[in-house]
């Protein structure tokens, strides 16, 4: 069974990384190595284990554009970053393992990624599995 594992982030997250100012405490070069080591070796680990079938990184929220429908019914297109978001897909791994509990166990790794302390208190993964057709769906 194949699972996805979506972490999250905001803009500010994307911008403390990068040492801007945000309001808040910015991650040293020193922090952004470890969490940057600590995810090449989860990666490894993963691959190594045969359960890593693909995983990514996504840009900043300010490189996004949001298609949506508009009165007309036409797309509408709009850059982000988005003010009533405050979160969004950082980056997923799709692994695919024996169970459920396996990919949770996973995931549950993803918690000791170093960095500042006031975002690990913030940080969360979820778990989906992977709907292969439309079988898979409960209705």
């Amino acid at each position: 069974m194949k699972y996805m594992i979506l972490a999250y982030g905001s803009q500010q997250d994307y911008d403390a990384m990068a040492g801007k100012a945000t309001g808040g405490p910015a991650w040293t070069a020193e922090d952004f190595a470890a969490m940057g080591e600590f995810m090449e070796k989860f990666n490894q680990e993963l691959a190594e284990s045969g359960e890593l079938v693909e995983t990514r990184a996504l840009d900043a929220p300010v490189h996004t554009r949001r298609i949506s429908n508009g009165p007309d019914g036409e797309p509408v297109v709009t850059d982000g970053p988005y003010a009533e978001t405050q979160e969004v897909l950082a980056g997923y791994w799709i692994v695919e393992c024996e169970s459920f509990d396996r990919a949770t166990e996973i995931a549950s790794r993803l918690s000791r990624t170093p960095g500042p302390a006031h975002v690990a208190a913030r940080a969360y993964a979820d778990v989906r599995p992977i709907a292969e057709s439309r079988a898979d769906l409960e209705p």
